[in-house]
């Protein structure tokens, strides 16, 4: 049944694609610099769908579960194009582009949409947040898992130190540009537009790194205390969400992106997201 109900999204999402891919996109004006909140995002270019790469990309995973089915796709997509920490500026900038705004990006946990060019570290500007945080793995913004894009959004500066290392849950309070985020002493939950992407991005990264290429093997658990451990929570909570907000046209043509333009890798939780309850 879960299958079904992902193809029936699917078609959804590129159904709403097609008719999106007629309308005008407004060019950047010159109050673009001051931040809205963006609806929901969409966008005009998904023409893809997960099966598409099924006999191809992912053929060495197709039927398979549990440990074999996630030692398939360690492989799969750990045969990826590494981006410097500067070059990952210019990569948000394409994968997260505001679908109603060419010169603006969508940033992840508040939904506003700001210009492209205040990208930086003052108020005001957004910076490359690392949604599996840098420290639980002690990776930094090393080329790697430091600056893998599929894991890495734009920000508010506030929201991100808001958002600081906290492992994910339910539950919190709100704060300033939060667009319905929360937290408290020791989570973060992002608005509900976005929940399931972070799930999968965190999925993403427990798969993608294991131990053997020099880095931490990143892991899923069931804690909001990892500190700087190389785990990250809370799994039974990223589960649910990977559910309850599945993969939209937005999230789609941002994996299209980076596999055609950058890392030439996939997220297979978004072409996939039943993959998910298949592993953990």
């Amino acid at each position: 049944m879960l299958a079904i109900r992902t193809r029936r999204r699917k078609a959804v999402a590129l159904a709403t694609a097609a008719v999106l891919a007629g309308l005008t996109v407004p060019s950047l004006t010159a109050s673009s610099a001051t931040a809205t909140t963006a609806t929901p995002p969409t966008t005009t270019t998904a023409t893809t769908t997960a099966s598409d790469y099924d006999s191809t990309y992912y053929e060495d995973a197709i039927g398979k579960t549990g440990t074999s089915l996630k030692s398939s796709l360690h492989t799969i997509i750990s045969d990826q194009t590494k981006l410097s920490y500067s070059a990952v500026w210019n990569a948000l900038k394409a994968t997260d582009q505001d679908p109603a705004d060419s010169g603006n990006v969508i940033l992840l946990y508040s939904g506003i949409s700001r210009s492209k060019s205040l990208n930086g570290g003052d108020t005001g500007d957004w910076n490359r947040e690392h949604v599996w945080a840098k420290s639980h793995g002690g990776f930094g913004t090393s080329t790697g898992p430091g600056t893998d894009i599929h894991h890495l959004r734009p920000s508010d500066v506030r929201v991100n130190g808001v958002r600081g290392n906290k492992d994910f849950d339910n539950g919190g309070s709100g704060f300033t540009d939060s667009g319905g985020s929360l937290t408290d002493s020791d989570s973060f939950e992002p608005r509900d537009a976005v929940k399931g992407d972070v799930a999968r991005m965190i999925f993403y990264m427990a798969v993608r790194y294991e131990g053997g290429d020099g880095w931490a093997d990143l892991e899923v658990n069931g804690s909001v205390d990892n500190g700087s451990s190389p785990y990250i929570g809370k799994l039974s909570v990223l589960k649910a969400w990977n559910e309850e907000d599945p993969p939209d046209a937005f999230e789609e043509r941002r994996n299209q992106v980076i596999y055609d333009s950058y890392q030439h890798n996939r997220n297979p939780f978004v072409d996939h997201p039943e993959w998910v309850e298949a592993i953990w």
